[in-house]
């Protein structure tokens, strides 16, 4: 575990690098950020970590395979349980790209990503991190 930086201004646990990774590791739902239309868009994707990338699955001509094509984009998990008022949120920002060649498609297809949308989702779309930050709230001493 990464040795914890001192809490942000809102009293939220900063969390290193190698801590971010192992939390998303933890869940199967992460948000993708990302532009359409010139706006700002948000979709919730399964996905699966390799190594420190994220791998998505999608169809092709999807207004996301179309708006990550070496975009920028923001990625975001984070689990919350009311009853101990805990939870963490990861941000990851870098670009996204397509993985077009077909060894490395065939490679990750052996990662267990299976898409829990409805059609076919042969594509890829990998985003490689550059920034990683992570905020972990605890349960407050007082209650």
């Amino acid at each position: 575990m990464d040795a914890l930086a001192p809490a942000d201004s809102a009293g939220l646990e900063n969390l290193g690098r190698a801590d971010c990774f192992a939390l998303l590791r933890t869940v199967p739902i992460g948000r993708i950020v990302f532009t359409e239309a010139a706006l700002p868009a948000i979709q919730p994707v399964n996905f699966v970590l390799d190594g420190d990338d994220v791998i998505i699955r999608t169809g092709w001509g999807s207004k996301l395979a179309a708006a990550t094509r070496s975009a920028v984009v923001a990625f975001e998990a984070d689990q919350y349980d009311e009853d101990a008022l805990t939870g963490w949120s990861v941000v990851l920002v870098g670009r996204a790209e397509a993985v077009g060649a077909e060894a490395e498609r065939a490679r990750l297809s052996t990662l267990g990503l299976t898409p829990w949308a409805l059609g076919d989702r042969p594509h890829y779309i990998r985003i490689r991190p550059e920034i990683v930050r992570g905020r972990r709230i605890r349960r407050p001493a007082a209650l």
